[in-house]
């Protein structure tokens, strides 16, 4: 059971830690100039931050796997909610500062466009996010889950998606809404821009789903789980770097949309860190520090909504792309600290109303009686 929790707190501060990184990455992207984010060390780390997404999606995959909820119903519904989620968010980050009029100038301008406003706004509405991803995902992976009880078809699933990625993008049907949902799929960039398209992002999930049932079959051994990982992580290293590094035009394509050599090349990394955490965390005691990110874990979702709200929102406060590292650090510390508050403060309100509810549905009880 010891073992079991241990685990959990491995993925945990990983979950956690993202939090704190997506605020930094974001506040960097978002208000530091060209400058300070490629030639100074500072913003090149931070940078460099931002290339671990696959860290994150890989624990979402086991943490689906080991989940209490396991019915499909679930996964669809959740799924569902996400891809709104991710929606809504898009539209509280670029249209009330349009609509309330204190969007910058210069963001708009960035792109140069010469379409009417309107499509220009659908078109920001619309951009895929990790949230469109994670969502369109769960409509897949939920199925898997279901049906495939074998984790090594599950691996080859997984392997398969990254297979095909470069051969399906760009489908598209000339039809907008199918389209967008072939955006999301496939990224074809009409008529949206898709960050993070299923294939192949979605390889990272399925791959941590593999790790997710293999660690049910070993009785939740957790160090037993880890160790796999660093030597499929090893075994992944050998395979993609050479495609990465002598095919990459086909094979890594770039961060964003890249190809089967880059899913397996990040995926062995990934995996690697995953086992040096876990050996981190091996014998770490609860602490403050420990406790932020648990809380940071479990709030994953709306926590990742408002910080990249509250920074879309500063762009007609404090300006886009115009400041050295020195204000964009104290930037990044402001933006923690706002999040955190206002997590915090739905926290508050969310109790407040259960308590209210609670009081009421006590109450109709004793008259009842």
């Amino acid at each position: 059971m010891e073992q079991q929790s241990k685990r959990i707190l491995a993925l945990d501060l990983i979950k956690g830690m993202s939090v704190i990184g997506m605020v930094i990455i974001h506040t960097l992207l978002i208000f530091a100039n060209v400058k300070s984010q490629s030639e100074s060390v500072i913003g090149s780390f931070i940078v460099f931050l931002g290339r671990g997404t696959s860290i994150f999606l890989i624990c979402m995959g086991i943490t689906f796997m080991t989940s209490s909820h396991q019915s499909l119903k679930s996964a669809l519904k959740r799924g569902v909610l996400l891809v709104f989620a991710g929606l809504f968010m898009n539209f509280m980050k670029f249209m009330i500062p349009v609509i309330f009029n204190f969007a910058p100038d210069n963001f708009i301008q960035k792109y140069g466009w010469n379409a009417p406003i309107e499509q220009q706004y659908v078109y920001l509405v619309l951009l895929g996010d990790i949230l469109q991803l994670a969502g369109m995902s769960l409509l897949f992976v939920g199925f898997i889950r279901e049906y495939v009880k074998n984790k090594y078809v599950i691996l080859a699933i997984g392997l398969l998606v990254a297979l095909v990625s470069r051969e399906v993008s760009g489908i598209n049907m000339d039809y907008p809404v199918i389209n967008y949902v072939l955006d999301l799929l496939f990224n074809n960039d009409y008529p949206a821009y898709v960050y993070f398209p299923v294939f192949p992002w979605m390889s990272f999930i399925i791959i941590g789903m593999f790790f997710g049932k293999w660690f049910l079959e070993i009785n939740h051994n957790s160090r037993q789980l880890f160790r796999n990982m660093l030597y499929v992580g090893l075994l992944f290293i050998a395979i993609g770097a050479p495609l990465v590094f002598l095919y990459g035009k086909y094979h890594y394509n770039g961060f964003y949309h890249m190809g089967p050599g880059g899913v397996i090349y990040f995926a062995g990394w990934t995996l690697v860190f995953l086992w040096l955490i876990f050996r981190i965390t091996l014998h770490t005691k609860e602490n403050n520090a420990i406790r932020i990110l648990k809380y940071c874990s479990k709030n994953l979702t709306s926590m990742y909504m408002i910080q990249w709200i509250l920074i879309s929102w500063g762009k007609g406060i404090f300006g886009y792309r115009q400041h050295g590292i020195g204000y964009v650090l104290v930037l990044i510390l402001f933006y923690i600290v706002l999040t955190f508050a206002v997590q915090i403060s739905l926290d508050i309100l969310r109790k407040k109303k259960t308590l209210v509810l609670f009081r009421r549905a006590s109450m109709d009880e004793t008259a009842l009686k």
